[in-house]
């Protein structure tokens, strides 16, 4: 839909500052929001800056960009990646729509290989977006990590993640997959 804005909050706290933030802007809105509880990331003092990505984690090795739920499952990957001495530099893409595209590109330029996580269909969703991004302003090996061409389910939220990959130990996985790639 031209000039919907799509935004896919973190956390409770980023979900709270995107409906404050949205509520003084013109124009559709579609703010997705999760059905359980999810950790916080954020703290109140927080500054939500809308259409702008927000750097979790700086490394060097590869950028991990996490939409919404899928933002603490990368932060866990990146804390046992660290372990084994790869430094992860992090990304909260909480505005999937306008995109932050200037960010991805240096995040591209600074580290050489991106994956996506998000708890979204791998087709059309933000692993795409950053695709196109890549491919026409600054290619790099890139993995996008997310729930395959398959019809949903519905269950309990911790056994449809593990299901689907969407854990930090697949993303720990494919992390390592992609810098084989890299290198």
């Amino acid at each position: 839909i031209p000039n919907m804005k799509v935004i896919v909050p973190a956390d409770a706290i980023e979900a709270k500052k995107a409906v404050i933030s949205e509520a003084s802007r013109a124009g559709p809105a579609y703010i997705r929001l999760n059905r359980v509880k999810t950790p916080f990331i954020f703290d109140d003092n927080y500054d939500f800056r809308y259409g702008k990505v927000v750097k979790l984690l700086d490394g060097k090795d590869l950028t991990i960009i996490a939409t919404g739920t899928m933002v603490h499952e990368a932060m866990k990957a990146a804390k046992m990646l660290r372990e084994e001495y790869i430094s992860t530099s992090v990304l909260n893409l909480h505005t999937i729509k306008p995109i932050d595209k200037e960010s991805i590109i240096k995040v591209a330029k600074d580290t050489g290989a991106i994956i996506t996580v998000e708890e979204h269909s791998i087709y059309g969703g933000l692993g795409s977006v950053v695709a196109e991004i890549l491919v026409e302003n600054y290619p790099v090996p890139m993995k996008i990590v997310g729930v395959n061409d398959r019809f949903g389910e519905s269950g309990e939220y911790s056994e449809l993640l593990l299901k689907y990959g969407l854990t930090s130990d697949n993303i720990f996985k494919s992390v390592k997959e992609l810098l084989e790639v890299k290198r």
